[in-house]
């Protein structure tokens, strides 16, 4: 099948029936309302935990071979890695296979015109990174919505894309793109789209941290206005480099420090805008700067007491110049982010007890993310809940780092030594107890007993694990949500 919309009656391959693809199968048997796509004559799904009998299983080879040889399009969930046996087919017998962000792409429908006019369909502002993601495209929905638009934070964050491209009432969308979901992205052209950092990270899917890489650097294929980068992490700096823009794309870097032409940063306690503060085509562009709010405006979120964490204050200031991206006067910026509140296990605070601070972060599932939690707080008063499915990392580099914010430490997971090891090599002197795994229901009642013993009034007992949730639970979710419902029984 040729590269473009899909053709009427295509036969296409489903892979994966979670959330992302049932909502392909919905889209591929409605169509698309404006004529832009034609509805699938055949849908096939699989799955590799198949228990409808009308659900293939494709983890059998002979099985996907057989499928793929009747296929013209096989649209894959980001769970899929590229080895399994169903897109190894694919590849082999020359398959398209797209993810379901490109299948939305193809399927957009033109917008309801409505207070700000529509030509066309709704803009995508996107956003990927290792860490920050989901926080970065709830403030860009926040902006937005505070400058009138008609707006929705879509993709990874949780509502698939592919229902979000097809609903004419938005003006622009705010998507979030994790690296599988990039992996098979072949021709979207993003308004601005930003790479917030990347670190180790997937790399048992991914096979690399360069192949991981260079799939979170697609997402600057062919942007339009800007590409946003991290000042501060040369390596997505370098992905804007190798990028193949549209004509016109700016380079804009966001700082922590004073911002140089072209970038956002910080000055004394304000955030400013020297690459789109000047109206288009205006000579004095680099020369000034102007406000879109200041720290004071992110301080809720911020640990009791403190400043706004360093991690904060980057999502925001990328958010910011996706909005800026798309025009948003800097009134709104301001508007948006005092009115952001994060969702549920990001740095939440569950409850105070004896003078103990008990903090549910679980959405931190890799290092990277649990470095920028712990770093939030004082030397020597963090009681550390960590550990879960490691992806391939490694945990040295994060306990030498941030060994100076433990009391102590608390290790779940069904494999805790990446962490415990790391720990025993980095911060031999902090006491860490090893939850014992084989009670799976129990464990997080058991860890929290523990952090309880260990922590000290003026304390936080902070779950940040550094890992994924599923070899114990459901989800980050899942696992946040006992953590505070321990909690709560102490």
């Amino acid at each position: 099948m040729t590269q473009g919309s899909l053709p009427d009656g295509a036969r296409v391959v489903v892979a994966g029936l979670g959330v992302t693809g049932r909502a392909v199968v919905a889209a591929l048997s409605d169509g698309a309302s404006d004529g832009a796509a034609g509805r699938a004559a055949s849908v096939v799904t699989v799955d590799g935990r198949a228990e409808d009998a009308d659900v293939r299983d494709a983890d059998d080879p002979a099985v996907a071979e057989r499928l793929v040889a009747d296929a013209d399009l096989v649209v894959a969930s980001p769970g899929w890695a590229p080895s399994t046996p169903l897109l190894t087919a694919a590849r082999a017998a020359g398959v398209p296979v797209w993810s379901e962000v490109e299948l939305a792409w193809r399927l957009r429908v033109d917008r309801t015109p409505g207070a700000h006019g529509a030509r066309g369909p709704a803009p995508w502002l996107a956003v990927t990174g290792t860490n920050g993601k989901t926080t970065t495209v709830e403030m860009l929905a926040s902006i937005l919505a505070a400058a009138g638009l008609r707006t929705a934070a879509v993709g990874n964050v949780g509502t698939p894309v592919v229902q979000a491209a097809q609903d004419p009432s938005l003006d622009v969308l705010a998507v979030e793109l994790s690296s599988f979901q990039l992996h098979h992205t072949l021709t979207t052209s993003f308004e601005a789209a930003a790479v917030l950092n990347v670190a180790a990270d997937h790399l048992d899917w991914h096979g690399s941290l360069e192949a991981y890489a260079a799939d979170k650097g697609r997402i600057y294929a062919r942007a339009q206005v800007a590409c946003v980068y991290n000042a501060a992490d040369p390596r997505t700096e370098q992905l804007v480099r190798d990028a193949d823009v549209s004509e016109g794309a700016l380079a804009v870097g966001f700082t922590l420090g004073a911002p140089g032409p072209g970038q956002l940063g910080v000055v004394e306690d304000l955030l400013v805008d020297r690459a789109f503060h000047a109206e288009p085509g205006a000579r004095d562009r680099q020369r000034t700067a102007a406000e879109l709010g200041t720290l004071a405006d992110l301080a809720h979120l911020a640990p009791a007491g403190g400043p706004p964490p360093a991690h904060v204050v980057a999502n925001a200031l990328a958010a910011a110049a996706l909005a800026r991206a798309h025009g948003v006067p800097a009134a709104a910026v301001r508007d948006g982010l005092r009115a952001f509140r994060p969702g549920a296990h990001r740095i939440a605070r569950v409850r105070e007890l004896d003078g103990v601070a008990w903090v549910d972060d679980s959405k931190a599932t890799n290092a990277h993310a649990a470095a920028a939690s712990l770093g939030a707080y004082d030397a020597g008063t963090v009681v550390w809940v960590a550990g879960g499915l490691a992806k391939g990392a490694a945990f040295d580099s994060l306990v030498a780092d941030r060994a100076d914010r433990l009391r102590a430490a608390v290790v779940i997971g069904v494999d805790p030594e990446p962490i415990r090891g790391a720990l025993a090599r980095h911060a031999p002197e902090i006491p860490v107890v090893v939850v014992d795994p084989g009670d799976t229901g129990s464990v997080m009642r058991r860890a929290v007993a523990a952090a309880r013993d260990l922590a000290r009034p003026g304390d936080t007992v902070l779950l940040a694990p550094a890992g994924a949730s599923m070899d114990q639970f459901a989800s980050y979710a899942q696992r946040g949500e006992a953590f505070a419902t321990a909690v709560a029984e102490l």
